[in-house]
């Protein structure tokens, strides 16, 4: 009998160690891989009919980081002050319904309206507000069945094109919308011309030039473009995993380049039909490249997580040449900021709030200084300053100088309760701050009392 108990003693043991690694990894998952709505939830009201023609702005934010897609604001004049905070304006919490429903996209803003996606249990749904007092102007909807890692609503951001607005599901579902009353001009998905959804979803933002709209569908139309008026495929081009970083337009040279950040690597296409330029292989530990690529001219510079690192280039003669390659920054998914020849930005893995905000001079890839007191998240460019938002929903004001790190301000709790990692960047547009967490939108008063 003693030996039969030392015998099932360690199989005891192995089935507790094992259930307590299974139970660990479940919370995990509950935790990075299908968040739990929390917080207050409101059923979505009733569409009101605008109050008000649509107007542009001066200052609007239609696209992926913002109107010259590098994440710099035109807003001018914003309250530099935050001693007692900022004046809230509006908040919505109907942007997700039910429980787990987790959507990461970004609100665009274009005058009067704005637009951001949600999700509910069956159905990628496309929300268009007041920008100014958060009404609900519209409510547009289409059933997509999507995955859950990370919640099954959409990680891309919209792109308003003058009265078209063009959304990308997690699914891979491409949609144009009329800004006006929402209807649905088109809708195509990836799938059908040969693309594969990537592990955490289709998540690379559309990018609209001239008479077409891109997109990354990974499989066999790893690079995707349709007509922007009638949906129709004008062409695909590679095969292989899609990536999670938006495409971005290179203008050099008297030429323009398509520039795409796949699974596995860069690669430069002429964006009229899809020719390969040129490809730089750039491989992670799970084939996430997520960061977009920030450009300064005709240098390219690279980044992603897991230890990878990052890399700047030089582009020549319509083909790439390494300036220097290191891992002083190594951003899993937060875009830098290319100001003076400087890269601002944050460093470090998504999941905690214990990165490195730094400041790399670009041309050499030389640390002129880095910090650990902004935690870990997402920054933007307006009137001198860069704005940053943590995961944790606290937010700073940094004034962007190579010689030393100054904090001008910070707000803590700006997001409300966060219990999961708020991975959404901030917005500014025409005066105004948004902030997305999941299924609320915040808007703040930018500008001085």
């Amino acid at each position: 009998m003693k030996r039969k108990r030392l015998l099932i003693g360690p199989g005891i043991a192995v089935v507790v160690v094992g259930a307590a690694i299974f139970a660990a990894w479940m919370a995990w998952l509950g935790i990075h891989g299908a968040e739990r709505l929390g917080g207050p939830r409101q059923a979505i009201p009733q569409a009101q009919p605008a109050s008000r023609p649509f107007e542009p702005g001066q200052a609007d934010w239609p696209c992926w980081r913002g109107p010259t897609a590098d994440g710099k604001s035109p807003v001018a004049g914003i309250r530099k002050d935050w001693t007692h905070g900022l004046t809230k304006r509006w908040e919505v919490s109907f942007l997700c319904q039910g429980t787990h429903t987790a959507t990461w996209s970004s609100p665009v803003v274009c005058g009067n309206r704005l637009v951001v996606p949600g999700r509910d249990e069956q159905n990628d749904l496309v929300f268009c507000l007041d920008a100014g007092n958060g009404d609900l102007l519209w409510c547009k909807s289409y059933q997509a069945k999507t995955g859950t890692s990370h919640g099954p609503g959409p990680r891309a951001t919209p792109c308003i094109d003058q009265d078209r607005v063009y959304t990308f599901g997690r699914g891979g579902d491409l949609a144009c919308w009329r800004l006006l009353d929402g209807e649905l001009l088109w809708r195509q998905n990836v799938r059908d011309a040969g693309g594969k959804e990537p592990t955490w979803g289709h998540s690379s933002s559309p990018l609209v030039y001239e008479d077409k709209v891109f997109v990354q569908g990974g499989g066999r139309a790893l690079v995707v473009a349709y007509d922007k008026m009638t949906g129709r495929l004008l062409w695909k081009s590679m095969e292989g995993q899609a990536g999670y970083a938006a495409p971005v337009l290179l203008k050099a040279e008297g030429t323009v380049r398509l520039l795409v950040f796949q699974g596995t690597g860069l690669a430069s296409l002429d964006p009229a039909n899809g020719t390969v330029r040129w490809t730089i292989p750039w491989k992670t530990s799970y084939g996430v490249n997520a960061t977009t690529p920030a450009l300064a001219g005709t240098t390219v510079f690279i980044t992603s997580g897991y230890n990878t690192g990052c890399q700047a280039l030089k582009v020549q003669n319509d083909q790439p040449q390494p300036l220097w390659q290191s891992k002083v920054i190594a951003a899993q998914h937060s875009d830098p900021i290319v100001l003076d020849g400087f890269l601002y930005g944050y460093s470090g893995q998504s999941e905690q709030n214990r990165g490195h905000f730094k400041c790399v001079e670009l041309d050499t890839g030389r640390e002129k200084w880095s910090t650990d007191a902004l935690g870990w998240g997402t920054t933007l460019y307006v009137d001198g300053h860069l704005l940053c938002l943590d995961i944790k929903g606290n937010l700073f004001l940094v004034k962007p100088r190579p010689d030393k790190f100054e904090r001008v301000a910070q707000f803590p709790a700006a997001l409300g309760e966060v219990t999961d990692p708020a991975w959404t960047p901030p917005v500014v547009a025409n005066g105004k701050l948004y902030l997305r967490y999941m299924q609320r939108l915040v808007c703040y008063d930018l500008t001085p009392p």
